[in-house]
């Protein structure tokens, strides 16, 4: 049975969902999108196929959704609490472990951007927004690509075929699985387990 636990942080309290795997050899740690939550799709599916393969699991509640809030913040309050939940997590439930990071659409991004401070094995991106929605005149802001490329450790991008924030280039250490769907990843629900089960054993 899944427990949850509340990490305090710099930027208020977190809380993790701990599902612990018999024998675990590692443990994925998942984050939400920006205004969704732990119970997307996508990430039950991520973390019912990492159990099955012996990885522990904690999905992440940023302190702004815990605390009520449906808007992000600032990324600086987003990547330090996410760095502070890590960090506690590898000293105290998943101590000795792997560590594999990642998560749905907004949380796949902070994954990237604090994959080496929090010295991860492995990212595992759900829906990575590659490109900023359109403003009202048409055009859009940078790529979000350099956050990917910045990650040395190997990486899984599952993105939806028609995913209207764009399609990741696969590249050095990161494999793209397109699946059928778009950003919400509801479609093909076994596609997105395949690629995930395909993957965690190379981590």
């Amino acid at each position: 049975m899944p427990e949850t636990v509340r990490i305090e942080t710099p930027k208020g309290e977190a809380e993790v969902e701990l599902s612990h795997a018999e024998s675990a050899r590692a443990a994925l740690v998942l984050g939400h999108g920006a205004g969704g939550g732990i119970h997307a799709p996508d990430l039950q599916i991520a973390r019912d196929v990492a159990l099955a393969e012996g990885v522990s699991t904690g999905l992440v509640t940023q302190p702004y959704r815990v605390a009520g809030k449906k808007s992000q913040p600032a990324v600086n309050t987003i990547d330090t609490a996410w760095t502070a939940v890590l960090e506690e997590l590898r000293g105290g439930a998943f101590s000795g472990l792997p560590i594999i990071a990642g998560g749905r659409s907004a949380g796949a991004r902070v994954a990237c951007r604090c994959a080496a401070q929090t010295g991860a094995a492995a990212v595992l991106c759900l829906a990575f927004p590659l490109e900023p929605p359109k403003r009202r005149d048409g055009t859009r802001g940078p790529s979000r690509l350099p956050e990917l490329d910045a990650v040395e450790v190997p990486t899984l991008v599952v993105q939806g075929e028609s995913d209207r924030f764009g399609m990741p280039p696969a590249g050095p250490n990161r494999e793209v699985a397109v699946v059928e769907g778009d950003h919400g990843l509801k479609k093909d629900r076994d596609a997105i387990a395949a690629a995930i089960r395909a993957w965690l054993p190379k981590t």
